[in-house]
C-alpha cells in the first residue's frame, strides 16, 4: 500500500465475493426511509448490493422499528430484495417483531443528526448486544466517539481548538489565531459551518447564530489553508485504510468542502501522512469496536472522525476501481466466521 508518491496502491483491487466465506449471512441494516436512498452514491446502498451478490440475505429497519418489550430488544424488520431497476431498486416484505440477535450482523447506517433520537436508538441496540445481537458499529463506542470531540485524544495530528459556548472565549481564539472555523458538535455536511476572519464586521452575528446565543457548545479550530486542495475522507474498515481517499474540494466562493454543500470528490491515494493518521487510529478504533470509520483530513490535520455512518465508497470505488464495500464485506465476513 502507498502513498504520497502518487502511485496506484500494490493491494490488488478486491473482488466481489469472500473465499473463506462458510455460510451465507443474514444481515439487517438501520438505515433512513429507503425512497431518500441516492443509490449512485449511497455507501449503505453499495454495501448491500455487494453482500447481496455474495449470496446473503438482507433485511431493513428504520429508527422507529427498534422497541423494547419487556426487557427484550427486538426490531421490526423488513426482509430486503434488491432489484436491477436502480428507479425501483428495492422490493420489502412485511415487517415482523423479530430479535435482533438471530441476525448474523445489524449495520447501524442511520444518517445523523446525532440527537436525543439516534442516542436511544444506540442503547436500544446496546441492549441487543448485551441479548447476543452483534452490531455494527458498536453503540457504545459510537455514543462515546463525537464525530467533531473525537479528534480532541489525538492532539498531535491535529491543528489548535477551542471547545466551549462563550463568545468571549472565542473571540480570544480567534485574536490568537487570526482565520478559523466555528461549528456545531452535532452538524453534518457542513451545516451551520461558519469562518471567521480578525477583521470581520458581523463576528458577533455570527457567533450568536452558531452558540444560539450561548446555548449550544460549538468547536472553533485554526483555519487550513489546505482546504483549497480538498477534506480528505480517509475510510478504515478493520483497522485498516482504504488506500484511496476521497478529496472534496470546495467549489468557488465556498470553505467547505462537503459533498453535501456542493463540493466535488476526486479520489487519490493516500499520502504520507494520511497513512500515518490512518496507521496510528486504526488500531484503536478496531478494539472500540468501530469496523467502520471515516477520517476527515485537511492538508496534514485530522478534523473529525466519523463513527455513524461513513460514507464516499460509492465516489472512491467509480474513481479508482477498488471495491470498497467489498473490503468492508469481507471484513464483516472474518467478524462473522470467526465466531462460529
Amino acid at each position: 500500500m502507498v502513498a504520497g508518491d502518487g502511485k496506484a496502491p500494490e493491494a490488488p483491487l478486491l473482488q466481489s465475493g469472500a473465499p473463506n466465506l462458510l455460510t451465507h449471512m443474514k444481515i439487517a441494516f438501520v438505515l433512513d426511509p429507503l425512497d431518500s436512498i441516492k443509490t449512485y452514491k449511497d455507501s449503505s446502498y453499495a454495501m448491500m448490493r455487494e453482500a447481496a451478490s455474495r449470496g446473503h440475505a438482507l433485511a431493513v429497519l428504520h429508527q422507529e422499528d427498534l422497541v423494547l418489550r419487556d426487557g427484550k430488544a427486538l426490531g421490526y424488520a423488513r426482509d430486503l430484495a434488491l432489484m436491477s431497476d436502480e428507479k425501483q431498486w428495492y422490493r420489502v416484505s412485511e415487517r415482523r417483531a423479530v430479535g435482533l440477535e438471530t441476525f448474523d450482523a445489524v449495520m447501524m447506517r442511520k444518517d445523523p443528526p446525532f440527537d436525543m433520537e439516534y442516542i436511544y436508538s444506540t442503547y436500544l441496540l446496546e441492549l441487543a448486544q448485551r441479548q447476543g445481537a452483534r452490531v455494527i458499529n458498536d453503540p457504545r463506542a459510537v455514543r462515546d466517539n463525537n464525530e467533531k470531540l473525537a479528534i480532541a485524544r489525538f492532539p498531535k495530528f491535529t491543528v489548535p481548538a477551542l471547545v466551549t459556548r462563550e463568545e468571549a472565549l472565542i473571540r480570544d481564539f480567534l485574536a490568537e489565531y487570526g482565520d478559523i472555523i466555528v461549528k456545531p458538535l452535532d452538524g453534518m455536511g457542513g451545516t451551520s459551518v461558519f469562518r471567521l476572519h480578525r477583521q470581520d464586521h458581523n463576528i458577533g452575528v455570527v457567533i450568536e447564530t452558531v452558540t444560539h446565543y450561548g446555548r449550544r457548545t460549538v468547536m472553533a479550530q485554526k483555519f487550513i489553508p489546505e482546504i483549497a486542495k480538498g477534506d480528505k475522507r480517509v475510510l478504515i474498515i478493520d483497522g485498516e485504510p482504504v488506500p484511496y481517499s476521497l478529496a472534496r474540494i470546495p467549489k468557488q466562493g465556498e470553505t467547505r468542502g462537503n459533498l453535501a454543500a456542493g463540493g466535488t470528490g476526486v479520489a487519490q491515494p493516500l499520502s504520507d501522512r494520511d497513512l500515518e493518521i490512518a496507521r496510528a487510529l486504526g488500531p484503536e478504533l478496531k478494539a472500540a469496536g468501530l469496523l467502520l470509520v471515516g477520517l476527515d483530513v485537511i492538508g496534514d490535520y485530522l478534523t473529525e472522525v466519523n463513527v455513524t455512518s461513513p460514507t464516499c465508497m460509492r465516489e472512491i470505488a467509480d474513481q479508482t476501481g477498488f471495491n470498497v464495500a467489498g473490503m468492508m464485506i469481507n471484513a464483516l465476513e472474518k467478524a462473522v466466521n470467526g465466531e462460529r
